[in-house]
């Protein structure tokens, strides 16, 4: 998350607060903050902006959307100039997602991803994945693909009901 940070200005914090506020395209239970892909807003000028973004993945469709979007957003509150910048480094990981985020997502019925945890450290043994309609962790992998790359076509065999799993990264 990039509002707050203590090195931005207050206009550089309300440009982040509204490029973040922009629903991601595939997903658009989520803002782009909540998805963990706005990396920084930096006035360059008055009245110019540049705009960091990480993709959830190389070749990404969505990024392009994106960035179409959070040059409106910003337009439309008084930035003559935005350019959006893809950022690889630091890779985007399904661990920047907001806890806001996770929320929102089994509340829409996709099982939101498990937490990865910094590298280096133990790895956490997860043996199933809550279905988001019923909680039950009886659920099994229908495809390893669903309507986006970043998804899991899964079913839970407790409800029957299928559902998409937001995959780690």
């Amino acid at each position: 998350m990039v509002t707050g940070t203590p090195d931005m200005t207050s206009l550089e914090a309300e440009l982040s607060r509204l490029a973040g506020s922009v629903p991601d395209p595939e997903m658009p239970v989520l803002t782009l903050e909540e998805l963990g892909v706005l990396r920084g807003v930096h006035v360059l000028a008055p009245g110019r902006v540049e705009v960091e973004l990480t993709p959830t993945y190389t070749g990404c469709p969505a990024i392009e959307a994106m960035s179409s979007d959070i040059e409106h957003v910003l337009r439309e509150h008084g930035m003559a100039e935005v350019s959006v910048v893809t950022v690889l480094s630091p890779a985007w990981s399904t661990d920047d997602i907001s806890e806001e985020g996770r929320r929102k997502l089994a509340e829409f019925g996709i099982a939101p991803p498990r937490h990865q945890g910094a590298g280096g450290g133990p790895v956490p043994v997860t043996l199933a994945i809550r279905c988001p309609n019923c909680g039950s962790p009886e659920t099994e992998l229908l495809s390893r693909f669903s309507s986006t790359a970043c998804k899991a076509l899964r079913r839970c065999t407790a409800c029957r009901e299928p559902f998409d799993h937001f995959k780690e990264l």
